[in-house]
């Protein structure tokens, strides 16, 4: 990769303008062997983040939302080179790993949170149905509404791939009805929610005055991470509005930045973006893979760059000096299994 360097700074000229906005997940301190929550969400082990901010430090622009606010206000042009650091959903290990290591190096990230689960000690509903799937004692799980009846394999990687089929699947319903099948399913399988599981547990208000104070930047994921475009417009509208009015209570401000609950181009439509606007956001970020070049038409429908832990630092870096060759096109998982399981009987 010693080339990719030189080779970016030649190009740069072609990204004046351009934003990428990296997008992680969790940060965790070592692989666990007996993880049973949504492993999917876990974007980089400690050390491979540090190097890649170590990177992104030396080789790049590294911005603030406030500071890309106040240059599009201004109407001047982003710098070359412009990086911006995202966080979804909010997990404890944001702030217990992911924050030390921004501010041993000096960097500012945003951290988009859902602000009903912040102290709640629960995990969100996506992360409790994967862990239903990998703990439960139950040798199949039949989903009537998704047509599925299948066995449950004896080996975590086997129940991590159903679960993470079966994951799919539920996202593509109505908000209501993805809720309600969960807790079903979960009942099904007879695994009680988490409570404060270290594995997978949101931080508090405290830990997230920390990193303000830290200097680093709050936004909002909405209020219980709901799929906004699946939502009735009142209770879409209310996601937007009170997430904004308890971050001004619990931290002092509203959020400027919004970070669309699973962002894929289902999960945001022009009624949400109009809503965004009316509650006060300037800028939302969608999971659609790709850069952005900020301006009246795109600032609510701005592309990121999604970092998974499969990525070693040569791809990472690659995905930085050339985002249309070497990003994730999407974050789809492989359905086949669905169709190798035998029917039930």
């Amino acid at each position: 990769m010693g080339l990719l360097q030189p080779l970016a700074a030649a190009l740069s000229v072609f990204g004046s303008g351009q934003l990428r906005i990296l997008a992680y997940h969790r940060v965790l301190t070592e692989p666990v062997e007996d993880f049973s929550f949504d492993l999917e969400l876990v974007s980089a082990w400690a050390e491979c983040f540090r190097e890649q901010m170590i990177h992104l430090r030396k080789h790049f622009h590294p911005m603030r939302f406030d500071e890309v606010l106040a240059i599009l206000q201004a109407r001047r042009r982003l710098p070359a080179n412009a990086v911006l650091v995202t966080f979804d959903d909010g997990y404890e290990d944001n702030h217990r790993v992911a924050f030390p290591i921004l501010r041993d190096l000096d960097l500012s990230a945003m951290f988009f949170v859902a602000t009903g689960h912040i102290d709640s000690g629960r995990p969100y509903l996506y992360d409790w149905l994967v862990h239903g799937l990998c703990v439960t004692k139950a040798g199949r799980v039949e989903i009537p509404e998704l047509e599925l009846d299948v066995p449950l394999p004896a080996s975590l990687d086997g129940r991590r791939a159903v679960a993470a089929g079966v994951l799919d699947r539920v996202k593509a319903l109505r908000e209501s009805t993805q809720s309600i099948l969960v807790r079903r399913i979960v009942a099904q399988l007879g695994v009680p929610v988490p409570d404060r599981d270290g594995g997978c547990r949101p931080m508090s208000w405290q830990n997230l005055r920390e990193m303000r104070d830290g200097g680093m930047e709050i936004g909002s994921h909405g209020v219980h991470h709901r799929m906004l475009a699946k939502l009735p417009a009142s209770l879409m509208k209310a996601e937007l509005v009170e997430s904004r009015r308890r971050m001004e209570v619990e931290l002092g401000a509203p959020a400027r930045v919004l970070s669309y609950p699973v962002g894929g181009h289902d999960a945001f439509d022009p009624e949400v973006i109009a809503a965004a606007r009316a509650a006060g956001y300037e800028m939302a970020c969608t999971y659609i893979a790709g850069t952005s070049r900020p301006g009246p038409h795109s600032q609510f429908a701005l592309r990121r760059l999604p970092v998974e832990r499969c990525m070693d630092q040569a791809w990472f870096e690659a995905v930085l000096a050339w985002p249309g060759l070497f990003i994730h096109r999407s974050r789809r998982r492989d359905a086949s299994w669905i169709g190798s399981q035998p029917a039930a009987t």
